[in-house]
């Protein structure tokens, strides 16, 4: 073991950071460039772009859950994270590259059509990724203990990431997404291959109460557990089975029936009282945390995936190049406000007043930002100022959750809970993919995408504010750090 990380120093904080930075990086580069690609390049219209966009989702579902329970109980490598991030991030590196490639590899298949050829290339790179995530913010738990020092590995994840996303906009509005891509093959590669050999894994996953290790979590507690996502998955068997089939529905009461069963079965676990176990956990704090945070993801991939939209109608002027530096420049900004914050502001935040009335107070900024933008995004400058206060928001979700959800759930099972938790993140993608594709493909104003996601957010705030503040104080920190 080095040194710094039984110092649990700042160095080891982002040594264990790079493989997340990776995953995060070859995701900057698809939000950057996909949509944009698929629009000038390919000449995909909304729906369509949309359903190539879905391909991620599916994957994620797949990828990470599996991949979350095969990494509890394997010992490859000496480890049970790092082979499946140094797989993932290879494959991931390897998939950027058909990116910008999608005609070729079409026209060397002998394929007239490329949206098949796109929906498998945006799902092979997903896949990848989706290997390599779920263990690269698993190992983070693994190796650091319960309270301050989690919240601290999690926030220095998203400043390290951050800092890296920054860099991958700035590529792609200084120059251009191409050079961002063919860069971002080499960064993805390096972080995820060198890092994980330089960390030691415990061979043990343990609590300090083990009370519940022994307990099951088969397929249909699984299913129960994630209850407050039924709303989230019907829709999208509904939407992926109609869409496959060619099914045309000019209709939208599924879509109402699934967003009240979605209300109905979020305020129902809301309204629940949390199950704390000796050992800190809560199985009905888990499933309070799976409602807040889809509401959470259904607006943000909502702005990923049709912010393009919105900037041709309101920056009629632009070519296709210049409406890809508004983008990416935008993002450069989201992403810059949010490499800075965790550690400068969330951190001491989270540490003075809790995480999760941090983490609220941050995603009811994110919705009031998505509000004004809807309102005032007729100009660039519009566009980069309400950005940075989307940046606030982004810079709390993908770093605090991560810390609130790890104390509810039995440390032995991280990779399975990972997993299922992404499920929050996933399904909602799916509706955004399919559900709001379609609402944004028949409305003639662009601008009520941020309408949307701003209510979203707002449903999303309310939920949060609703879950229970784990008690980890400095002398349980402390204690567990000695048993360590």
């Amino acid at each position: 073991m080095l040194a710094i990380q039984q110092r649990l120093s700042n160095g080891f904080y982002t040594l264990l950071s790079l493989p997340s930075s990776a995953m995060g990086f070859a995701l900057s580069i698809q939000i950057a460039a996909l949509s944009w690609l698929l629009t000038t390049q390919y000449g995909l219209d909304i729906h369509e772009v949309g359903f190539v966009w879905a391909a991620g989702p599916l994957a994620g579902i797949i990828g990470q859950v599996i991949v979350g329970i095969i990494s509890d109980n394997v010992w490859i490598w000496n480890g049970r994270r790092r082979p499946f991030i140094i797989v993932g991030g290879t494959l991931a590196a390897l998939s950027l590259l058909a990116l910008p490639n999608i005609d070729v590899i079409s026209s060397s298949m002998g394929i007239n059509g490329i949206l098949g050829v796109a929906i498998a290339v945006a799902l092979t790179l997903d896949l990848s990724i989706n290997i390599s995530f779920n263990p690269t913010r698993a190992i983070i738990a693994d190796v650091t203990p319960k309270g301050n020092e989690r919240t601290k590995g999690y926030t220095w994840m998203q400043t390290i990431s951050g800092s890296f996303g920054v860099l991958a906009y700035a590529i792609g509005t200084f120059w251009d997404n191409y050079a961002l891509i063919y860069l971002g093959v080499i960064f993805v590669f390096l972080m995820s291959v060198l890092p994980p050999l330089f960390i030691k894994e415990p061979r043990s996953l343990t609590e300090v109460d083990t009370s519940s290790s022994q307990e099951k979590l088969g397929f249909w507690r699984g299913i129960m557990v994630i209850q407050p996502l039924w709303g989230f998955l019907l829709y999208s068997i509904y939407a992926m089975s109609i869409e496959l089939m060619g099914i045309k529905v000019n209709h939208y009461w599924i879509e109402g029936l699934c967003l009240a069963i979605t209300l109905f079965l979020m305020i129902k676990t809301l309204i629940a009282k949390e199950d704390v176990k000796p050992d800190g956990t809560s199985e009905v704090g888990f499933m309070k945390i799976l409602a807040a945070h889809s509401f959470t993801w259904l607006g943000v991939q909502s702005m990923f995936v049709y912010i393009i939209f919105f900037v041709q109608q309101n920056l009629p002027n632009l070519d296709s190049t210049e409406t890809g530096r508004v983008i990416t420049g935008g993002f450069f900004i989201l992403s810059a406000i949010s490499a800075i914050l965790p550690i400068i502001l969330l951190q001491p935040l989270a540490n003075r007043w809790g995480r999760v009335k941090v983490h609220s107070i941050s995603i009811a900024s994110m919705a009031l930002a998505y509000l004004v933008l809807s309102q005032l995004g007729n100009s660039e400058i519009a566009i980069y100022i309400m950005m940075a206060f989307l940046g606030i928001g982004w810079a709390a979700t993908i770093s605090l959750p991560f810390a609130i959800m790890s104390q509810k759930v039995n440390a032995a099972k991280m990779g399975l809970y990972m997993g299922l938790f992404n499920l929050s993140v996933v399904l909602p993608q799916l509706v955004s993919s399919l559900g709001v594709g379609k609402f944004l493909n028949q409305v003639e104003d662009k601008n009520m995408l941020f309408v949307l996601c701003g209510v979203s957010l707002a449903i999303s705030a309310v939920a949060w504010f609703s879950v229970k503040e784990s008690q980890d104080n400095t002398m349980q920190t402390e204690q567990i750090n000695t048993n360590h």
